[in-house]
């Protein structure tokens, strides 16, 4: 029987040995090295024999991060599969991993026979996503069409910055303006996209091209 191989890329070395032990349990896998963080991986590739057939890539680690990391699969070993295994949830950071080049994603409480059957299909089919990523998928890389709304100049520039890791307080501060009008652009928003949350203006700034991932 053909074993795929894998590479586990996560800062956590008590996990990733714990992932190591697991994934070498099933029967089309095999680990051949993990890394602790995105940089290691890009000096372990300058080999042939480390290209594996999949990665287990976490997402938060340091120097390069499991983004950077993904995008630098994406262009310099297309062939090479990416399986997103991280702690995180939100919509935004899993559209962030989907539009880098993710054949999966999962996270850490996964059960071991979903994260066995995950890599069967990617193995075979060169994708797995869960039915919660690709309803988050769908609606974000949807072509519906999207009724023009009117925002103003300032309200696309503290639309712009909801979508990075900035605090409102801190986008605020960048904006030069008080927390209590940055609330108030939050409200107007919230009311004119009919969203209810961050969450909600994020995606509709990705589907409108307002910030790209």
């Amino acid at each position: 029987m053909k074993q795929f191989t894998v590479v586990i890329v996560d800062d956590h070395t008590l996990l990733s040995q714990a992932i190591q032990a697991m994934v070498n349990t099933f029967n089309k896998f095999v680990v051949l090295y993990t890394c602790k963080n995105g940089q290691e991986l890009v000096d372990k590739f300058s080999h042939q024999e480390n290209i594996p057939n999949i990665v287990l890539m976490d997402i938060n680690m340091p120097i390069m991060n499991g983004v950077e990391t993904t995008e630098w699969i994406s262009k310099n070993h297309s062939k090479v599969n990416v399986l997103a295994l991280s702690v995180e949830d939100e919509e935004f950071t899993i559209l962030k991993m989907l539009k880098a080049g993710v054949a999966g994603y999962l996270l850490k409480d996964t059960e071991k026979d979903v994260l066995e059957k995950a890599l069967i299909e990617i193995a075979e089919n060169g994708f797995y996503h869960t039915k919660s990523v690709t309803t988050i998928l769908m609606n974000s890389l949807s072509g519906n069409e999207v009724k023009e709304i009117d925002i103003t100049d300032k309200e696309r520039q503290f639309l712009k910055l909801s979508c990075t890791e900035l605090t409102y307080k801190e986008i605020a501060d960048q904006m030069c303006l008080s927390p209590k009008t940055i609330d108030n652009y939050r409200n107007s928003l919230f009311c004119k996209l009919n969203v209810k949350n961050r969450v909600g203006m994020v995606t509709y700034a990705i589907k409108n091209k307002i910030y790209t991932l």
